[in-house]
This record gives structure tokens, C-alpha cells and sequence, in this order.
């Protein structure tokens, strides 16, 4: 473990920072001390977003940073992200070789070598200043009614502040966080609850995160979600009237294909990458572009952050709005989503319908039935026996039709 976090360049410090649910108490004294018996100092920054957290660990020249969080998850589940000294995510055979470490017998370095620990009192001020130096300098959200859902998650503390700051009216709700209700029936994944209060209070707009704050959905002010794919075409849209897109948008597999078509009429480029945040960053750094992200609304923007990060995603689509004085439905207006069918099919341990007969010979039916104006994609999910159908074109009982067909193959 020693050997895996330590580089010739590093301070030796790991900066440690958590969402809300309560075990994360328990994993974050357990790094605290493995990390001091490897030599290693410690730095906690308590409840932090996950873009926080790697933006502190480059402004502090730490050596890592490690995030305790189950993202959008519910309380129950948790688990453990690390990010290198530079902000990004560590490749799969670092995060497999730590892994195989833990099946090895534990050691200490000597007491005068153990690791200490200290507490980031202004690490929340701190990405405070950092998520406002992203707007720009010559706007501010004065006027701006915005319901802010927070999933009584990472963000509870950080998000109103920023927002409030910039001179929004800002309606708080999903800011309790007990240990027990992240994400419970709130956030980007339960967009219910900021619908409902657009509508109450009559909003100009509602943004949600999710538990630890890296992705985002919004509602405008009539009370429609707006997702990710949507996000990023308004983004790339807007950074291309300013003259600063510098290149094309990433997607993955999942990208409604309406993106693909509406970024093209505009002579934007676009490619897919697997699903997952770590293969758009992937794209990115191979085309040398800097905007990318996914439906569920993981926008990654490397003007300003390593990794998606839910509030200054949201400030971006703010500068459009206040810069070119429109409300959110106009701005996503050149946008028409195909319609999407997922259905999600178990199997028998074992087996794999992706090379049953059946299965591809239905897929062929419905991609002939599309008529190349839509897509098919099976995706076999990658910690359970299931297989992801996912169907889309311009028509919404013709999508499910065919979705319904090949899930019944599986």
C-alpha cells in the first residue's frame, strides 16, 4: 500500500473527504489509521463533494485524494474512490493492485516514521471561492428565483452558499442530512421532489445533485427535467458562440443519439465512450478536448475541474442563461430527445444472451425496424447477472415495442 501511494513528487499527505451517510464515520478513522501506519499524514476534510475534494488535493500538492461515498446509492452502501495527485482517477490495474493488497498481511513503520493526522477547518470555504471564480466576474444571478435539492448529501453545506453568494434567491431543500436519508426520495436520481417545488414557489429553475455531488439534473421553470445530455448540449452550444468549445463533446454508449444529431447540424464533433466518467476523461485527453459527461448528468468540464462536478456544471448553464438573457426551456429549445426504452433483463449465472442466436437475430429486426434513425444496445451490467436493453428513435411505441422483444430473447 505504501508503494502505491507514494511518488517521488508527493507531500506525503492524503486528503480524506466524505459524504453524508453515517458509516462514513467508521471508513474515515479506518483510512485515518491504515494510512498512518504506512507513513502516510492524513488530512480530513469531514463532508466534502467529490469535486471538492479533487480540487483540494491539487491546490494542496497532496499525494492522493480518497473519497468515501456510494454517490446516489442509499445510506446503506458505501464505498471508496481515489484520485491521483493530479485530480484524475486512477487507472483500473492501480485500483486492482490495491485491492490485492488487502488480502495481505497488515504492517506498521516504526513509531517515529507513523503518519499524523490534521483537520482542514476552511477546506467548504475554500471550494466556495473556488466554485464562484468559475462564473464570470461580470455577471450575477440577481433576479433569479432557484429551488436547490441537495440530496441531504455532500453539497448541503456548500451549494446554497455559492448560489446565495452570486445573488440568487435561493428555496433550500434536501439540506438535513441525518446519516440515514441521502438520496432518500431526493437529489438528481428523485427529481420529484424539486419539481414539486419549482412549481410551489413559482422558480425560474431547480438544480439537484446527487449524494456526493458530482452529477447534476435541473428543472425549468414550468416544471420539465432537464438530463445530462441536454446539459451538455446547451454547454457546447454556448462555449461555441463564445469561440472557447476548443474541439468536439464526448458522450458514451448511453448519449441520446438527438445529441449526436443536433451537435452535427451545428458542425460540432462528437464520439462515445464506454460508460463511465473515467473513459469520457479517457476521449477527452485523446482528442484534446475539454467537454464531455453522461445522461445521468456527469458533466465533465476540464476548464474548470478534473471530474464532474454537479455545481459548477450548473453555474456554466447560469452563464448562458444570465449572458444571453433567456430562461432555461429556451435555452435547451434546439434540443428534442429521441425517445429511450431501458429495460434491464436477468440471466442465468453463466450463460450470455449477447451470443444467443435469438437474441441477435431480434437486435437485427429492430435495427432494420429503425431504419438507421435510432440505435440498439445491450450492455450486460458489470456487478450483477443482467443484461441492459436500451432502445431509442423518434418514435415512443415503436422503441418500446422493440426493447420489449428483445428483453423477452433474454
Amino acid at each position: 500500500m505504501r508503494g502505491s501511494l507514494r511518488s517521488q513528487t508527493g507531500t506525503k499527505t492524503v486528503l480524506i473527504g466524505k459524504d453524508t451517510r453515517i458509516s462514513g464515520y467508521m471508513l474515515e478513522s479506518a483510512l485515518e489509521a491504515g494510512l498512518s501506519a504506512a507513513g502516510v499524514n492524513a488530512a480530513l476534510l469531514g463532508p466534502m463533494p467529490t469535486p471538492a475534494v479533487v480540487y483540494l488535493t491539487c491546490t494542496f500538492r497532496a499525494e492522493a485524494g480518497i473519497v468515501i461515498s456510494a454517490s446516489h446509492n442509499p445510506y446503506y452502501d458505501n464505498g471508496i474512490k481515489f484520485f491521483s495527485h493530479n485530480g484524475t482517477k486512477l487507472p483500473d490495474e492501480v485500483e486492482l493492485a490495491i485491492e490485492a493488497m488487502l488480502d495481505q498481511s497488515m504492517d506498521c513503520v516504526s513509531s517515529h516514521l507513523l503518519g499524523k493526522a490534521r483537520r482542514i477547518t476552511d477546506a467548504a470555504g475554500r471550494y466556495i471561492e473556488f466554485c464562484k471564480s468559475t462564473f464570470p466576474s461580470h455577471l450575477n444571478l440577481q433576479g433569479l428565483r432557484i429551488v436547490l435539492d441537495c440530496a441531504h448529501g455532500a453539497t448541503y453545506h456548500i451549494a446554497p452558499a455559492v448560489f446565495e453568494e452570486l445573488g440568487a434567491e435561493v428555496i433550500k431543500i434536501g439540506v438535513s442530512p441525518d446519516g440515514l436519508n441521502i438520496n432518500e426520495k431526493v437529489g438528481s436520481t428523485a427529481p420529484d421532489a424539486l419539481i414539486a417545488a419549482v412549481k410551489q414557489y413559482r422558480a425560474d429553475l431547480g438544480i439537484a445533485f446527487d449524494g456526493d455531488g458530482d452529477r447534476l439534473a435541473m428543472v425549468d421553470h414550468i416544471g420539465s427535467l432537464v438530463d445530462g445530455d441536454e446539459i451538455l448540449f446547451m454547454l457546447a452550444q454556448d462555449a461555441k458562440q463564445r469561440g472557447t468549445l476548443g474541439g468536439g463533446v464526448v458522450g458514451t454508449l448511453m448519449t441520446n443519439m438527438a445529441l449526436e444529431l443536433a451537435l452535427a447540424e451545428q458542425s460540432i464533433p462528437f464520439v462515445r465512450a464506454k460508460v463511465g466518467d473515467r473513459y469520457v476523461m479517457e476521449q477527452l485527453l485523446l482528442h484534446g478536448w475539454k467537454l464531455g459527461g453522461e445522461n445521468s448528468g456527469h458533466i465533465i468540464s476540464l476548464d474548470h475541474n478534473s471530474t464532474g462536478d454537479g455545481i459548477t456544471a450548473a453555474l456554466q448553464v447560469l452563464r448562458a442563461m444570465v449572458g444571453q438573457g433567456v430562461k432555461l426551456q429556451q435555452l435547451r429549445a434546439g434540443l428534442t430527445l429521441f425517445p429511450q426504452a431501458l429495460v434491464n433483463v436477468r440471466f442465468a449465472a453463466g450463460s450470455n444472451p449477447l451470443e444467443n442466436s435469438e437474441v441477435k437475430d431480434r437486435v437485427a429486426r429492430a435495427e432494420v425496424a429503425l431504419a438507421g434513425n435510432g440505435r440498439v444496445l445491450l450492455r450486460k451490467s458489470g456487478t450483477e447477472p443482467l443484461v441492459r436493453v436500451m432502445v431509442e428513435g423518434p418514435e415512443a411505441p415503436l422503441v418500446n415495442e422493440l426493447a420489449e422483444h428483445i428483453a423477452e430473447a433474454i
